[in-house]
């Protein structure tokens, strides 16, 4: 727990902006991952995180210090979240779709927008460690599946579990945090398990990802980038489990047939060369991948796809649009590569 002075908080209380800022500072990297989490949104979570610093600035006079200023953060932040989640629906913010024959998917995912995670953002959070209810590892709780899998719950579940499971705060704290009771935290929770358990379950049997930056992880990328940039989608499908995941959300094609397929109608357009960035999302690695243009020296973007590692094999891909790049620094185009 960090140390709050009494005469910095009743300095930020009077009206000090540089003592609220000092106050609230150390928090804003965890606190914008924990809106993240529950709205599956970059840009969700940063208006989350103005409205939780808005709001904690226009009510710490009532802040009565019997729980951490952390922690009355965190009651905060979930509470703004959970309005924004109830105030409107959120559309899926997509691009036109791609001008290609894309073959039938396997099914329709129940999550039809999330937006990855910029690795950078991760870069200095505090290493706290969990409270003693935490069921969740910092990269799992971060990665793209669990993520996803959060999705797929009804907003106080997705609070409870988080606030539980997650950041590891009691139930007791929990139910103070959302003007609950222990009981109705407790069935919550319960049922929040449940679902995740339910979409988790395949990924749990599989082996392990290498560590990241691990040079078993970094060879699986490199190997991934030369097919990718020679347009070999044999050499691509080699790296695949037999049972990869390729997701456009809400399409999802499963199976290394299908993968294969999509490729070649979305990536592999008549041949053109490609080339890749490489970059990370959730704690996964990521790629974001170029078309060249036949007239000139000029590759255009075609979004960004996030890798799901399981021992030497790649089984899972997930492609989102090219809204995403500016925030992992990718430009929209590249120039000056001979094609």
């Amino acid at each position: 727990m960090i140390p709050v002075s009494t005469d910095l908080i009743s300095r930020a209380a009077a009206g000090d902006e540089e003592a609220f800022g000092e106050l609230v500072e150390p928090y804003r990297k965890e606190l914008h991952v924990h809106c993240y989490r529950i709205l599956g949104s970059t840009e969700d979570a940063e208006d989350a995180l103005q409205e939780t610093f808005l709001a904690a600035w226009q009510a710490l006079d009532r802040f009565e210090r019997r729980a951490s200023m952390r922690t009355w953060l965190y009651r905060v932040a979930t509470n703004r979240c959970l309005n924004m989640l109830r105030a409107a629906a959120r559309r899926p913010r997509t691009e036109k779709p791609l001008a290609a024959d894309l073959p039938d998917p396997t099914r329709l995912s129940e999550v039809v927008w999330l937006e990855p995670y910029p690795d950078v953002l991760l870069e200095g959070l505090p290493d706290r460690p969990p409270g003693p209810e935490a069921r969740y590892e910092a990269r799992e709780a971060i990665s793209l599946a669990f993520v996803t899998a959060l999705q797929l719950l009804p907003p106080r579940q997705r609070a409870v579990l988080i606030l539980r499971d997650v950041l590891g705060y009691r139930a007791t704290e929990v139910a103070e945090m959302l003007d609950s009771t222990t009981e109705s935290v407790t069935s919550a929770l319960k049922r929040a398990r449940a679902t995740i358990a339910r979409r988790t379950a395949p990924e749990d049997a599989r082996e392990p990802p290498p560590p990241p930056q691990s040079p078993a992880e970094q060879e699986l990328v490199e190997r991934l980038t030369r097919a990718f940039e020679a347009s070999d989608v044999d050499a691509i499908v080699a790296l695949l489990s037999e049972d990869v995941l390729f997701a456009m959300p809400p399409l999802e094609y499963l199976g290394r047939e299908l993968a294969a397929r999509f490729l070649v109608a979305v990536t592999m357009q008549q041949r053109l060369r490609n080339r890749v960035v490489p970059t990370r999302a959730n704690g996964q690695p990521a790629l974001g991948l170029y078309v060249g243009d036949r007239h000139g020296r000029v590759f255009h973007a075609m979004g960004l796809l996030v890798l799901t590692l399981s021992g030497t094999q790649i089984c899972a891909i997930t492609r989102f649009d090219n809204s995403v790049l500016p925030r992992f620094g990718l430009p929209r185009k590249l120039t000056g590569w001979a094609p």
